[in-house]
Parts: C-alpha cells; sequence; structure tokens
C-alpha cells in the first residue's frame, strides 16, 4: 500500500497551522486490575435481530484483555459471543452465570443493570 493511503490520521485533511503536528500512537492502555473494575452486567436485543445477548461494559483495558474475559466467558456458559466496541458480548441470558464467574475470579466491583 502506498503512503498516500497508509493511515486516516484522525480525518484530518489540511491544518493551517505551521506547528500542527499528528499524535502518532498514544500510549497503550493499562489494564486495570480485577478489583478495580467497575462492570456493569445487563441484558440487550436492540439491532440484534430480536436475539438476547448478555453484555458486559465498563472494561477498562486493552483490547487483547478484554478479548480474553470474552473467550473464557463463553467458555464457562457454554454459548458464542465476541468482544466488539469495549464491550464482552455472551449469546442469551446468561447474567446469572456471568455474574458468579466474575465474582470467581476476583471482579468484586460488578453491578446488574
Amino acid at each position: 500500500m502506498s503512503k498516500k493511503h497508509a493511515s486516516d490520521k484522525g480525518g484530518f485533511v489540511y491544518s493551517t497551522d505551521p506547528n500542527f503536528r499528528f499524535d502518532e500512537e498514544n500510549e497503550p492502555i493499562q489494564t486495570l486490575p480485577p478489583n478495580e473494575q467497575n462492570l456493569y452486567i445487563q441484558l440487550d436485543n436492540k439491532q440484534r435481530g430480536g436475539k438476547t445477548v448478555t453484555l458486559i461494559s465498563g472494561f477498562v483495558g486493552n483490547a487483547g484483555d478484554l478479548d480474553k474475559i470474552a473467550k473464557q466467558l463463553r467458555n464457562y456458559c457454554g454459548t458464542g459471543g465476541s468482544a466488539k466496541d469495549g464491550f464482552a458480548i455472551v449469546q442469551g441470558d446468561q447474567r446469572d452465570k456471568v455474574f458468579q464467574w466474575l465474582q470467581k475470579n476476583g471482579y468484586t466491583k460488578t453491578r446488574r443493570k
């Protein structure tokens, strides 16, 4: 790929400021320990074709750690799911199982919505 299409650069096309610099990669987000995470468990079926999913939101950390948690939750609940847009998604109404797993793994500040 050519340099012309290398990156979006935040949507900037042109700046009249002679001292303007693009901020390249920011510092990676540090994942908080489990006992400091404020997680919320909620049921959702909007924009999912009527299918019900359990959403886990409020995770502070990098995407790789969220993917690992989502995978462990899927395995524990025995269902499908994914990690998208800062949410861990587990298919079906799995609120009780997700809450149990999070409590067992040190996520003590977990709330149900």
